[in-house]
């Protein structure tokens, strides 16, 4: 089920996701009604009118702090039997990398750097002083394992129904990885390596025609004001199948050679 207002779901993890913000939400609609409906007592109960005589001591009953306790001991319930666990689940059960799609992200300002390991399925050594404009990562080409790296920017593609684990991370400043169809949002933190992993359920092109717009993307958005440039920070993800994510592997290999 796709609640109204949200984006669709693409994500094997988005409807527990949705699950527990419908339930936020609708736990602060009842709480809304019922502070208005206590408000509206007070201002009835206690009108001028029928109390002429201010009292000092106003009201002698405990009720309304067993009704405050009771919204305290709610609220821990939702916590800790449905937001903890999904988390617990999202940042202990991290697929491994014989059975993920393994991806780094390095953000900057203002673009999303992905690198691939290659088919040996080790990444290659990054350094610093290799940084330029054509190679953003600073990816060492003489290291054995960073000859068949393949690097993009601003696009990431990855394959359908299978685990995709993002090792995230920033040049710069703190960026927010955010793929909202995905349900997946974590922070790019200069010098730190944060796993972010999820399934994809739906290609792009199955999504373009669920939704009867041909021009669709999945889009990887910075949802931290980085800079003055952030509005430009703006990436696609692909989500294609099997054969297509071998091809594509195929011909940025293939490019590599020339």
């Amino acid at each position: 089920m796709n609640f109204p207002g949200l984006p669709q779901q693409a994500s094997a993890h988005a409807p527990q996701i949705d699950f527990v913000l419908g339930l936020e939400h609708w736990s602060m609609v009842v709480l809304f009604v019922a502070f208005f409906a206590y408000f509206a007592f007070v201002l009835v109960r206690f009108r001028q009118g029928a109390h002429p005589r201010a009292d000092y001591h106003g009201m002698r009953s405990r009720w309304s702090l067993y009704v405050v306790a009771a919204i305290a001991i709610s609220e821990a319930v939702l916590l800790a039997a449905f937001e903890l666990p999904e988390w617990n689940d999202r940042i202990n059960n991290l697929p491994s990398p014989e059975e993920a799609t393994v991806v780094r992200v390095v953000a900057e300002q203002f673009a999303w750097n992905i690198h691939y390991p290659g088919p040996d399925g080790v990444f290659g050594r990054t350094d610093v002083n290799l940084v330029a404009a054509d190679n953003p990562i600073g990816l060492d080409r003489s290291d054995p394992a960073g000859k068949d790296d393949i690097t993009a920017i601003n696009q990431l593609t990855v394959p359908v129904n299978h685990p995709v684990l993002i090792h995230l991370t920033s040049k710069d400043v703190i960026h927010s990885f955010t793929l909202y169809e995905m349900r997946v949002k974590q922070d790019a933190i200069p010098g730190t390596d944060s796993p972010v992993w999820f399934v994809p359920t739906i290609t792009t092109e199955q999504m373009r025609q669920r939704l009867g717009k041909s021009d669709f993307e999945y889009e990887i958005a910075c949802s931290q004001l980085c800079g003055l440039g952030h509005y430009r920070m703006r990436g696609f993800l692909n989500v294609v199948s099997d054969e297509e994510y071998r091809s594509y592997l195929a011909q940025e290999a293939q490019s590599l050679r020339r």
